[in-house]
């Protein structure tokens, strides 16, 4: 028994120090795995942090692109379609950069995997971002060829802005000119209108059937015509001699610039008329009054200086409904106007 016991005592002290050298090396491994991980946890939540921030940096520049890219449209909208190509790469690099957000996340949660493997999934991430960056260099490109492209057009506006600005004024200065000139002109031809008229009055006298209203020398249509008809009396051809008399003496002095005519207007009371020769007083009034222009192109009067018209009853100088109204509506009227 004795034997025994010491034989116990003796392996109980053999064993217990391997026992506690086993248990120290089990802790040294432990810790040292322990160590690992908390390092490669360190290098991945750092490098995680930096791919963040630059994330942000680029969607910063996201959005600044397309503040420019709508203050280009805004500019001119000539841009546009070449906008909106721009518009659709901006989000197609707003799509890249979610799906890297989303991959950022997938990283994340399989941080407890191998390096390795984290290692692999950050590289392909890197790609994505030069990728990002790549598109983002060249659409930077692009709004600078949009915007040197907006400069060219809008000097060009500018210069046809100026352009147009120079030949309004030109057309404002040739226009008051023009009026000047018409205004001389008119005022030339009442000039001679007023020595026709009143080379008329010394040669015709003062008589109820023959005055001056206005700028028109009138005839009662009963001094050249018969009632219901166009054909000249005898009296009438006396009175178109003289009034062609004073014409041919006018008509020499009139410088050949001015534009001149003499109009004969026709014109009846509001009475109808139909018969066979003239349905209406439209007829009737066009026809005096071409009798009369046909006259006076046979006493020599030029027939590009002369005009006839027919104004019915329709422009009457006493509006009433008594015989010395309809009398003062029958009328011959000459009037010297420019064409």
């Amino acid at each position: 028994m004795a034997f025994v016991s010491r034989h116990r005592r003796r392996l109980g002290i053999d064993i217990w120090p391997g026992f506690v050298d086993a248990l120290s090396q089990l802790l040294m491994v432990i810790i040292f795995v322990v160590m690992i991980f908390t390092a490669a946890q360190f290098y991945l939540s750092t490098a995680l942090s930096g791919r963040e921030a630059e994330l942000q940096s680029l969607n910063q520049q996201i959005l600044d692109l397309k503040a420019e890219l709508g203050l280009a449209t805004s500019e001119n909208t000539s841009l546009k379609d070449n906008l909106k190509e721009i518009s659709k790469q901006l989000e197609a690099s707003i799509a890249a950069r979610d799906k890297m957000q989303i991959r950022l996340s997938e990283l994340g949660a399989g941080a407890d995997e191998s390096l390795a493997q984290t290692r692999e999934q950050l590289a392909e991430k890197d790609t994505a971002v030069r990728t990002a960056q790549d598109q983002m260099a060249l659409l930077n490109e692009q709004i600078l060829a949009l915007r040197d492209q907006l400069a060219r057009v809008q000097a060009a506006l500018d210069a046809s802005e100026q352009k147009a600005k120079d030949q309004e004024a030109q057309i404002i200065d040739l226009g008051k000119r023009l009026n000047v000139a018409l205004a001389n002109k008119v005022q030339e031809l009442a000039q001679y209108r007023s020595e026709f008229f009143g080379r008329l009055r010394e040669i015709l006298g003062n008589r109820q059937d023959i005055r001056i209203v206005g700028d028109r020398f009138v005839f009662q249509s009963e001094v050249l015509f018969q009632p219901a008809s166009a054909d000249l009396s005898p009296d009438a051809q006396h009175e178109l001699d003289l009034l062609a008399g004073a014409l041919k003496e006018i008509v020499p002095k009139i410088p050949k610039d001015i534009n001149w005519i003499l109009r004969i207007d026709g014109h009846t009371d509001k009475r109808p008329i139909s018969t066979a020769q003239f349905k209406s007083n439209w007829e009737l009034s066009s026809a005096r009054a071409t009798a009369v222009v046909k006259y006076l192109i046979q006493q020599g009067i030029p027939p590009e200086r002369l005009v006839a018209a027919g104004f019915a009853e329709f422009q009457p100088i006493d509006p009433g409904d008594t015989e010395d109204a309809y009398s003062k509506n029958r009328r011959i009227e000459f009037r010297l106007t420019d064409r």
